[in-house]
């Protein structure tokens, strides 16, 4: 099998290929991304397990990009809120635009499965019931509701040859070699390790579904593999994996030892809470449901924040919060305003 990852050389990719050559016999896996995060890594990037890179934007991808795949992967996407609050126009046009525009691309070419890498975000605030894929979306973001124009605009284009996968995947964690610190647990991670404290900013009672970065890349696998011709929308995660914010604090102050944990009672609600209900994933798709252990995914995560070199930094002024990244890509004139490389 042929496998092109869009967005190769962000936090997911390189997880994934490691985990696709290895679990699909023959497997044959390729990258295309813009870029933008090279030199973030935490370690070495496995460029080993690709069989080709190349840059390029996601906004520019033509059918002759995807001429020979069998299975594409749309991963590449402005990652989060506080990117989406800045660069609103790029989120819409990126993670939503350009992802329709190489789904039909795909589709031309002779691509049979398209993966699309979306996110439970789109709930945004929820009740105390578990939300399911037939329930109404809400999403609170410019990030959240261009993984709903997503969604929507693949149905359009699912069917005819083409099978459509879109893995609503619960808020990502763990190590990983393009490491980011902009997810909560890692944060929580690092500013334990750099602080010996964890900040709750908010007062520690949203919900959020939490997924390590190798069960990503096990539901991965099972959406270029499953059987069916459908297209399926799916939240990707599990009960065990969610958390309070407060509690999941504690649980890693914990693992790691001799960690305070301040948590801002009196903050402002946090809306962004939900809790999802994950039975359909478990049914369709058994044999690839997460595996991860929390303890062993904190100590992961704590040994390679350890072994980074921050200059000095705090966590959240270092090269691995994705915002700052961009935002020193911009003021030095190499990305515009729409997050195109000028030079």
């Amino acid at each position: 099998m042929k496998i092109l990852l869009v967005g190769h050389r962000g936090y997911i990719g390189p997880v994934a290929a490691a985990h696709l050559t290895r679990a699909i016999p023959g497997a044959e896996v390729h990258g295309i991304d813009a870029n933008w995060f090279n030199g973030s890594e935490a370690a070495g990037f496995p460029d080993s397990v690709f069989a080709s890179q190349r840059k390029g934007d996601v906004r520019d991808l033509t059918k002759d990009d995807f001429a020979g795949f069998d299975a594409v992967v749309a991963l590449a996407a402005v990652s989060n809120d506080p990117i989406g609050k800045e660069f609103e126009n790029a989120t819409a046009d990126i993670n939503s635009e350009a992802v329709l525009k190489a789904a039909k691309a795909a589709k031309t070419a002779g691509v049979k499965r398209f993966v699309f890498a979306s996110s439970c975000s789109m709930y945004g605030a929820g009740s105390d019931s578990f939300r399911k894929e037939t329930d109404t979306l809400n999403p609170l973001t410019a990030y959240a509701r261009s993984k709903v124009a997503t969604e929507v605009g693949l149905r359009g284009i699912a069917g005819d040859g083409l099978m459509v996968t879109s893995l609503r995947f619960s808020t990502a964690c763990g190590a990983s070699p393009m490491l980011r610190l902009d997810l909560v647990l890692n944060d929580f991670v690092a500013t334990a390790l750099r602080t010996g404290k964890i900040e709750v900013l908010s007062d520690g009672t949203p919900w959020r579904p939490l997924i390590h970065v190798e069960d990503m890349a096990r539901a991965i696998e099972w959406a270029v593999t499953r059987d069916g011709a459908e297209m399926v929308e799916v939240n990707v995660g599990s009960q065990a994996w969610t958390w309070q914010i407060g509690q999941l604090a504690e649980d890693v102050a914990a693992v790691l030892g001799g960690v305070a944990v301040e948590i801002n009672t009196n903050a402002a609600p946090d809306n962004r809470s939900y809790r999802v209900d994950f039975s359909r994933f478990a049914e369709l798709a058994p044999n690839h449901q997460p595996q991860k252990d929390f303890r062993k995914a904190v100590e992961e995560l704590a040994d390679e924040v350890r072994a980074i070199d921050f200059a000095d930094k705090g966590v959240r002024d270092s090269r691995f919060i994705r915002l700052n990244i961009l935002r020193g890509h911009v003021r030095d004139g190499r990305l515009d305003g729409d997050l195109r490389w000028t030079k």
